[in-house]
């Protein structure tokens, strides 16, 4: 049975919705192909190079194009990798990988992690930062901030400053941040590679639902940006309702503008309309990227700048 075959069986709807979007073998095939294992080297632990000379010895390293610490590896279960234990490398998928890069923190700045956990993220935007300014690193629900705190200090980062708010509570902070990340809750369509239950239990219903939220929360975030700041807003779907829309949102709302990314990274082109609703020609500067473009999973990453004496 092919790849569309056995999507099309588990889940109708979701093959009537996101065939309008893209209907190759090549995309169907590539969304239930299961991941290759990728890992971030800490830095805040030991030199990159230090640590990649000792994992070639036992693993093969593949570099990560657009990541100059991250690798995937050929190993099955990151247990038998002694370094990840130690917190020398962090378990992060490939594409998960771009946001931090994109965000480009620097060190002493005032950092906001709308939705940091599980915190991979959060560890990498310490990384760049050398351990040297403040993240608020927020989770509203109590367990995941939980994993958050105990991942933030198997990775060394002293700086992050956990938080359990509901991400809109920062829009009080009005010009506060240098700058903000938002890994928005989503429906998760990219994780279908990693687990059958997000194909199972996907509901359209349910991407509604997110979108509501999303906007909500980057409306906050911008909000909470300093003028001259800059937000990364992603999602790991590929629901255009979750990403190009919330984007669209924010600019017609606010004097946000949407900056070009340039990475070596493949990705689709963003939509532009959708279900009969046209968004606004800004969207093709951000990153759609599609399972089949770099093996990896989904993902969508947009830059936004708040002009000097913005909003």
């Amino acid at each position: 049975m092919s790849a569309r075959d056995r999507i099309r069986e588990v889940n109708p709807a979701f093959y009537e919705r996101y065939s309008k979007l893209e209907d190759t073998d090549e995309f169907w095939e590539f969304l239930i192909k299961p991941l290759k294992q990728s890992i971030r080297v800490n830095t805040l632990k030991a030199p990159l190079e230090v640590v990649v000379e000792r994992l070639k010895e036992e693993f093969e390293l593949e570099p990560i194009p657009w990541v100059r610490e991250g690798f995937f590896i050929n190993v099955d279960n990151l247990a038998k990798v002694p370094e990840h234990g130690l917190g020398l490398v962090f378990g992060q998928e490939a594409s998960s990988m771009i946001p931090p890069v994109v965000l480009n923190p620097r060190p002493g700045e005032l950092i906001l992690d709308m939705a940091a956990a599980p915190g991979s993220k959060t560890g990498q935007i310490a990384q760049y930062m050398e351990n040297e300014g403040c993240i608020i690193a927020n989770d509203p629900n109590r367990d995941r901030a939980n994993v958050l705190i105990a991942n933030l200090n198997r990775m060394g980062v002293l700086i992050a400053r956990v938080t359990t708010r509901n991400g809109v509570h920062f829009s009080r902070f009005e010009g506060t941040f240098d700058r903000v990340l938002l890994d928005a809750p989503c429906s998760s369509v990219g994780m279908i590679r990693k687990s059958w239950r997000f194909l199972r239990e996907w509901r359209e219903k349910a991407v509604i639902k997110y979108m509501n939220i999303q906007k909500q929360l980057i409306l906050a975030g911008y909000r909470a940006l300093k003028p001259g700041g800059t937000l990364v807003y992603s999602t790991c779907t590929i629901d255009p309702m979750e990403n190009e829309e919330v984007i669209d949102y924010l600019l017609r709302r606010t004097d946000a503008r949407l900056e070009p990314v340039k990475l070596p990274v493949r990705t689709s082109e963003p939509v532009l309309e959708w279900e009969g609703k046209k968004y606004s020609p800004e969207l093709k500067r951000a990153l759609r990227i599609h399972p089949s473009d770099n093996d990896t999973e989904a993902f969508f990453i947009a830059k936004i700048t708040k002009p000097e004496g913005g909003e």
